[in-house]
């Protein structure tokens, strides 16, 4: 009888997280789809001219986008700590769809002139509200789903399905790259992969209409709810709020740099072509997204704080070799190699900050203080990155942008420094404790 309860509860569990993490998928790919394809839209957005030019100002949208995330997640955040996970994952997908349909639709600037980027803009705000929102929930919810012992591994899915989503924009990329020529691509084939995203998020808003709720969030009381997700609330935690600040900073600037800035370093810089330089990144982060589930395992054995360790050592001694390395060769095997190895030391950081974010706050403001300073964080300094480097490299200083990488990771080394481990003073797991001795 009781294998039997505990593999319905795997079941719930593994189907529940599913559901959650697919939704995570396809609002990433919505978004990525936008920086994957901007080698072939700057040019449709912006004036003819000089191409780093026009890629610094797509650049600029994209951290425009990022600009409305903490917002979202300020709105969101309060929708779920108040109204349920579920609810603000369903609503968050709704709002990406539109974001990706009203950009799929836009005529180019040749057509409607300064109105095309001013539309492009507001589908951005749009979906960084979405995104804003996606994240400390999805990062709660995952959290609040898993088993005690487990949360480690199944949270580490946020970031699967969130690297799986740029993979699938790739992967359309790749595609296209080979039944359409540069000028199709550039005159109309970039906008296919904004219809499926589209059409993605309606399949998903129907899944998760079907989730289950979070027990931790069924269980609070009609008044600790009335009271939930608020700034007020909030500001009892600063050290948690901090704490996230810190842990985020040099993991943001690291996975952006890595993920998405790397693919226009090695076609403007390095000189590798597009279509090499995108299977580069595909198997690259196919093989990243295998890393994730692997390294929340390992935190749940040995905890989160070695693994965030590692990766503030290694991502402040390594950083800036690798680069200049990469720099100065055009072999896309060895890109790929110094590529896999920035990504791997990146694994320690993404691979659990979701469910150490999630541990430092109780149920009524998890998904809040999960979000907002999160996204806050990224906003200013992940978002800017890619447009860090792009006007860096029209200065002449390129190189400049490593250096400050490495220093924005070595500010969260210290943080991961003089932190407590999260695994043994979780929010999540006193909660439990607390309730199976009520019982």
């Amino acid at each position: 009888m009781k294998q039997a309860n505990d593999r319905a509860a795997t079941k719930r569990i593994t189907t529940n997280i599913f559901k959650g993490s697919l939704g995570n998928l396809i609002e990433w790919y919505d978004w990525y789809v936008y920086s994957a394809f901007a080698v072939y839209f700057s040019a449709e957005f912006f004036p003819k001219g000089n191409p780093t030019i026009q890629l610094l100002n797509t650049a600029g949208v994209f951290a425009i986008g990022f600009l409305m995330r903490p917002i979202g997640s300020l709105i969101m955040g309060r929708y779920a700590d108040r109204y349920g996970r579920r609810a603000a994952l369903t609503l968050s997908v709704t709002i990406m769809a539109l974001g990706s349909l009203v950009i799929a639709c836009t005529p180019g600037y040749n057509s409607i002139g300064a109105i095309s980027p001013i539309i492009l803009i507001v589908a951005r705000l749009i979906q960084g509200i979405s995104l804003g929102g996606e994240y400390g929930t999805s990062a709660t919810y995952l959290s609040e789903m898993s088993s005690s012992g487990k949360r480690g591994f199944y949270s580490s899915f946020q970031y699967v399905t969130l690297v799986a989503g740029q993979l699938l924009a790739l992967g359309v990329q790749i595609i296209l790259q080979q039944v359409l020529n540069e000028n199709e691509m550039i005159s109309w084939g970039w906008r296919i992969p904004f219809v499926i995203g589209a059409i993605g998020a309606l399949v998903v808003l129907w899944l998760r209409r079907t989730m289950d709720e979070s027990d931790q969030f069924s269980e609070m009381n009609k008044e600790t709810r009335k009271n939930a997700g608020t700034i007020k609330v909030l500001m009892k935690y600063p050290k948690a709020v901090l704490t996230v600040v810190g842990l985020t900073l040099g993991g943001t600037v690291a996975f952006y740099t890595y993920t998405t800035y790397l693919q226009k370093f090695m076609i403007n810089t390095v000189g590798i072509d597009k279509e090499s330089v995108s299977w580069i990144n595909f198997i690259a982060l196919l093989i990243f997204v295998i890393l994730q589930p692997l390294a929340g395992k390992l935190s749940d054995k040995i905890g989160r704080k070695p693994l965030l360790l590692g990766f503030g050592i290694l991502g402040t001694l390594l950083t800036v070799p690798l680069f200049l390395l990469m720099k100065q060769t055009q072999n896309p095997i060895f890109a790929f190699i110094l590529m896999m190895i920035g990504l791997a030391i990146v694994t320690g950081y993404t691979s659990i900050n979701a469910i150490v974010k999630a541990e430092l706050f109780p149920t009524e403001i998890r998904a809040l203080g999960v979000g907002f300073p999160y996204s806050l964080t990224v906003a200013i300094f992940g978002g800017t990155a890619e447009f860090v480097a792009l006007w860096l490299k029209n200065a002449g200083v390129e190189s400049v942008f490593f250096y400050y990488v490495a220093a924005c990771i070595f500010i969260s080394l210290i943080t991961y420094w003089r932190m407590s481990e999260s695994s043994k003073n979780s929010h999540i797991e006193a909660e439990l404790l607390a309730k199976n001795k009520s019982a």
